[in-house]
């Protein structure tokens, strides 16, 4: 019989991800068929599984960390948020629609059978599936219909793990409230808790353990340091998004504006891991430096709206000095679209607004178009002749002089462009800076020795060094109970 384990969080962002991941690596490590699952996402950072459907980029790690071949099942319901107030609807890998957030929780209710659907899927011939879920089971608002959350774990009959985040303050607190906001039925799912991003000296939570047991009856299977290998995983969520600088001169200094709905941010990963770039998230109200050698325009999910907010904080203008100072910019899918002269969306795709004024760096124009391209794809870098693998998920289709110079062949066939002076390429391929050749030529142009190491590699070892300093502070008997095979 498949075991089966749920963890959630008092709160968001306090650490699911990773130590479902890292329960899957040790899993995997003990030999076990192990499968993550997450019934609800919501993220602008998405994959392509191995059977071809969007995904989040969670699961995907997750499944990497299982050493299984990523599904759509694993993450049965995925949104995408266009805006402050609505969402695209992937269900199994597809886009099923849009919703307002008030509609999508009438809605939720009808995509139960998907979810549980995918679930049984998932669980068919594994030994052990971890559930992550999304945001609270606390927030009783949304407790009916709820299919995230204890919504999923009753029906499903899944046992709850909470986690509480002890560095943002209040753990003991969050932890308590949600024993006694929760109703009964909800209540008895939980089997105890987890206390993530602890520093110090963990003896001296041991009264807030007490504290917490006294109030919940809850015990606790383990006190989580900061991972100090989490640090080289992709993050999920643009909210830990900072100013990254190393405090020391670096040869390069690559911007990268967030945009309002920036999406799969984790391209740049490796390039802050290249020991010579200085890699910079170029925040809302900041200029872009002065000094960047490269600029980097990022994917979006609302490349129309993400366009007209780019010119409100007066970005244009920085990257059309940068233009002018020879710096060179890339532009990744949404922001390849957003370097042409024009983007059109006249069926109304993206929002109310039909069509707005590239930034002019590119000649070329992009009319969005309701079929949606998603696929992995095995790519070749035709400005530095090196092998690629990466993906696509965008919509819409990009034309005009620049892409009789295109910037890759995908699976043989030419994908985007290059600018009259070779200073700006764009590209629908997320996943180029993943390879370390074509990492090793573009920093070539800056004279700079670079590509020296596998990020692949790079994630896997972290996984591998997520679950080991797992395995020293979580409750041996508690892992026993559901990583045995009976």
């Amino acid at each position: 019989m498949t075991k089966k384990i749920m963890l959630q969080g008092t709160g968001s962002d306090v650490g699911k991800t990773v130590l479902v991941a890292g329960l899957c690596r040790i899993a995997s490590n003990r030999g076990l068929k192990i499968r993550p699952f997450k019934p609800q996402n919501m993220s602008n950072n998405a994959a392509v599984s191995a059977d071809g459907g969007e995904i989040g980029r969670a699961q995907w790690l997750q499944a990497l960390a299982a050493r299984v071949p990523s599904s759509v099942h694993m993450n049965p319901v995925l949104l995408k948020p266009q805006s402050d107030t609505g969402s695209q609807i992937v269900v199994q890998g597809k886009v099923f629609g849009q919703a307002k957030g008030r509609d999508y929780q009438a809605l939720k209710p009808k995509l139960l059978s998907a979810v549980l659907d995918s679930f049984e899927a998932v669980s068919e011939g594994a030994d052990l599936v971890v559930v992550e879920g999304a945001g609270s089971p606390a927030e009783i608002n949304l407790r009916a219909g709820d299919i995230a959350n204890m919504g999923f774990a009753t029906r499903a009959g899944v046992p709850v793990v909470l986690v509480g985040d002890i560095d943002r303050g209040g753990v003991i607190a969050s932890l308590v409230g949600t024993h006694a906001i929760l109703p009964e039925e909800d209540r008895s799912m939980v089997t105890g808790y987890l206390i993530n991003k602890f520093r110090g000296d963990v003896s001296l939570f041991d009264d807030g353990i007490r504290a917490v047991g006294a109030h919940t009856g809850w015990p606790c299977f383990g006190v989580v340091p900061w991972l100090k290998h989490a640090r080289r995983l992709p993050a999920e969520d643009s909210v830990v998004l900072e100013r990254l600088t190393t405090g020391q001169a670096r040869a390069l200094r690559v911007a990268v504006p967030v945009l309002s709905r920036i999406a799969n941010f984790d391209d740049f990963d490796p390039l802050r891991q290249e020991p010579d770039v200085d890699l910079v998230f170029v925040r809302r109200g900041e200029r872009i430096p002065a000094d960047a050698g490269l600029v980097i325009l990022p994917g979006s999910k609302s490349t129309i709206a993400d366009l007209s907010d780019f010119r409100a904080q007066g970005w244009d203008r920085d990257l059309e000095q940068h233009h002018r100072r020879g710096g060179h910019i890339i532009g990744i899918c949404g922001g390849y679209q957003m370097l042409g002269r024009r983007v059109t969306d006249p069926l109304g795709i993206e929002g109310s607004d039909r069509e707005v004024e590239g930034l002019g760096l590119l000649e070329v124009e992009t009319e969005m178009a309701p079929e949606k391209t998603v696929r992995n794809s095995v790519a070749r870098s035709l400005r530095y002749d090196v092998p690629l693998e990466g993906y696509e998920i965008h919509l819409g289709r990009t034309t005009g002089p620049d892409c009789a110079r295109p910037a890759v062949a995908i699976d043989g066939r030419a994908d985007g462009a290059t600018s009259a002076d070779g200073r700006v390429f764009g590209t629908y391929l997320h996943g180029l800076l993943s390879s370390a050749p074509f990492r090793a030529g573009l920093l070539a142009e800056f004279g700079i020795a670079g590509g020296g190491f596998d990020y692949g590699k790079a994630v896997d070892e972290a996984l591998d060094g997520v679950a080991a300093e797992l395995e020293v502070v979580l409750d041996p008997q508690w892992l026993a109970s559901f990583m045995r095979c009976d």
